[in-house]
């Protein structure tokens, strides 16, 4: 593909509206867990660089973002539920829009996908369940076992539902231009919406009207800081993380897409598979779905640029966002226009460390530079 069909005729280029957000292109970079926050949440000094160099994403979505101490899940990632923690966030996302660029924070609740250790003193994790999930978290032991988690009740929702509300408050706060409310991958929300999970009796379990009530709940508490179209939801209806499972997942998330549909969201971010999955038979359920879904769609995992280029040409797809190659090409979507060769992501330093693997990675012309 020669520089001027690429500049004037690529898809990938093609600046759009997603809800009240205007993007310059549909190379969206996904949420990347990064463990090099400080100990209490606030970022860390290297990640105002980090999002800086990869600015030139159509939208940089942040590393998922725990909204409360009792959301976190892993060693050293980011909070958003201090005034620390928001100072530091603006000075990342100044940072961003300095460059011209666009950046919603991921809004996280890791539910029972964590460890005693990492909580306030010595906590149980919670989730809708008390049933303990079959899955290891990143302590400062290295990975152990998740703790078996307590049931939230009636009243723990309700606080849970508020931590949201500031959380989103304190998102506002930091000038981040969106919010996504992370839903998908076994996490908290994710727990409430599975049944393989999700073994309430009560006004949250059983039915799917009744699972998908957490997730309504917290989508009308962070509309009184951000509207629905500067407010993106993450799902994965494969369930393919964290000890998840469905009976029905096709019949029971055709109901919150429905859901979804109706309050005009700024997009719906659908993981469609995970690094190494294979599976003809998701992507038929997924493409079904999609139909169901009437508002902006970013599809995620696996991708290429050809492959994105023909999931929006197609009209499947708005934009995709692309994770691993974000993380070894900070100019992934210059690089994608010219078609040039691509840095390989080194993962032995995905998780935790400092400035190597995380800022050191060329641009295209830094490496001709060189």
């Amino acid at each position: 593909m020669c520089a001027e069909t690429t500049q004037q005729d690529d898809p990938l280029f093609h600046p759009i509206h997603m809800g009240a957000i205007k993007i310059r292109n549909r190379v969206l970079m996904a949420p990347l867990t990064r463990n090099r926050a400080e100990h209490d949440g606030v970022p860390g000094e290297l990640a105002t660089t980090y999002y800086r160099q990869r600015a030139g994403a159509g939208v940089i979505i942040t590393e998922a973002t725990q909204i409360s101490p009792m959301g976190k899940g892993y060693l050293d990632t980011p909070g958003i539920h201090t005034e620390q923690q928001a100072h530091q966030w603006k000075k990342i996302t100044d940072a961003v829009h300095a460059e011209g660029g666009t950046i919603v924070i991921q809004l996280w609740h890791v539910g029972r996908i964590s460890h005693v250790s990492l909580l306030p003193e010595g906590r149980n994790p919670v989730s809708a369940t008390d049933k303990r999930a079959d899955q290891q978290t990143f302590t400062a032991n290295g990975f152990e076992d998740c703790s078996k988690p307590e049931a939230l009740t009636i009243q723990g929702i309700k606080a849970t539902v508020e931590d949201y509300r500031e959380a989103a408050r304190l998102a506002k706060m930091a000038g981040f231009d969106g919010i996504e409310v992370h839903a998908a991958n076994g996490y908290l929300i994710d727990q409430f919406l599975q049944d393989g999970v999700n073994d309430r009796t009560d006004g949250y379990g059983g039915s799917i009207e009744n699972r998908m009530k957490f997730l309504e709940e917290v989508l009308n508490a962070v509309a009184d800081h951000w509207s629905p179209s500067e407010t993106g939801v993450r799902l994965s209806p494969l369930g393919q993380a964290n000890d998840m499972s469905d009976s029905d997942p096709e019949t029971h998330f055709a109901e919150v897409y429905k859901m979804l549909s109706g309050y005009q969201l700024a997009y719906l971010h659908v993981v469609e598979s995970f690094p190494g999955s294979d599976d003809d038979k998701g992507r038929d359920l997924l493409a079904r779905l999609r139909k169901i879904y009437d508002g902006f769609y970013i599809a995620n995992g696996g991708y290429d640029a050809d492959m994105a280029r023909e999931a929006i040409e197609s009209g499947y797809a708005e934009a995709v966002a692309f994770g691993r190659p974000f993380i070894a090409n900070p100019d992934l979507p210059h690089r994608m226009k010219l078609n040039a060769e691509m840095n390989e992501p080194d993962q032995d330093t995905f998780y935790g460390g400092g400035a190597e693997g995380y800022i050191d990675y060329p641009t295209l012309e830094e490496v001709k530079a060189a």
